[in-house]
């Protein structure tokens, strides 16, 4: 049975994600799955390039 303590914690947290949302996720980057990777090895120097470097 949850003590008081408990009960306010989850409360809180309650009105917490109510007011400001989900704002952080509950894993870092490090615990997910890392992205699949394109098989376009130029792909992320394309979609990186600074704007001053037009085609």
């Amino acid at each position: 049975m949850p003590s008081h303590q408990d009960k306010r914690a989850e409360e809180v947290k309650r009105r917490l994600d109510e007011v400001f949302g989900d704002v952080l996720p509950e894993t870092t980057s490090d615990e997910r799955d890392p992205q699949p990777s394109s098989a376009d090895s130029d792909s992320w120097y394309l979609e990186n390039r600074p704007p001053h470097h037009d085609r």
